[in-house]
């Protein structure tokens, strides 16, 4: 696609809101790749969430097409915003979190790995500390999401059928490995058929299984 963007003279656009800034062991997703776009799309952890901030970056010949006054934003220039960025964006260039997140990735991936079969996960796939594990059953049951939340543990419902985990890259291993076992103990309950738990308000029990 780089190659052929660069033939036709069309910007090549990376949208890298969830899968940059350290997210897949490398500063950019597309770095995995060898890959510079034309221009970034940034956001979620350039605000190092606490913020909501989001960025387009390009080079001068880019965003030079912009005259004063032609583009604005509501929240353009929010001075706390702008001063997290400015932090996030000193902290990733030690290399340090990237390094975190490609090491503890292989680790996430591993563990995910070995619940591949057994009517537990079908299939684990991501880089770094972002990955999807998808279920065997479309909607998959709050096996992995009400009853994850239950002990602490939030994960997100991608597209009916695959649960993505996406830790933070200040999570230490053991608070990692602390939440694998958790979901763990909720997909095999699951896949056993379900069982009773309570939500993180203690309100009346929900069942955890494809038959809720």
């Amino acid at each position: 696609m780089r190659e052929l963007t660069r033939r036709r003279n069309v910007l090549f656009v990376a949208d890298e809101i969830q899968s940059g800034l350290g997210r897949t062991g490398r500063t950019f997703a597309c770095d995995h790749e060898g890959v510079v776009p034309d221009v970034y799309l940034l956001g979620k952890a350039l605000g190092g969430g606490v913020v909501p901030v989001s960025a387009v970056v390009a080079d001068r010949d880019v965003l030079g097409v912009f005259r004063p006054g032609e583009h604005g934003s509501t929240f353009g220039g929010n001075p706390l915003a702008c001063a997290v960025a400015l932090e996030v964006i000193a902290m990733l260039r030690t290399g340090e979190y990237q390094e975190r997140a490609a090491e503890l990735g292989d680790h996430l991936h591993a563990e995910l790995g070995l619940l591949v079969g057994g009517g537990t996960v079908e299939a684990v796939r991501g880089r770094g500390l972002w990955a999807g594990g998808r279920r065997p059953v479309e909607g998959h049951g709050p096996g992995g999401l009400g009853a994850a939340a239950r002990p602490g543990v939030l994960v997100k419902d991608t597209h009916g059928s695959t649960i993505r985990i996406a830790p933070p890259l200040v999570i230490s291993k053991e608070d990692l490995d602390w939440g694998l076992e958790q979901l763990r103990g909720c997909w095999r309950a699951d896949a056993r058929g379900g069982r009773e738990c309570r939500d993180l308000r203690g309100e009346a029990p929900v069942r955890v299984g494809t038959d809720h």
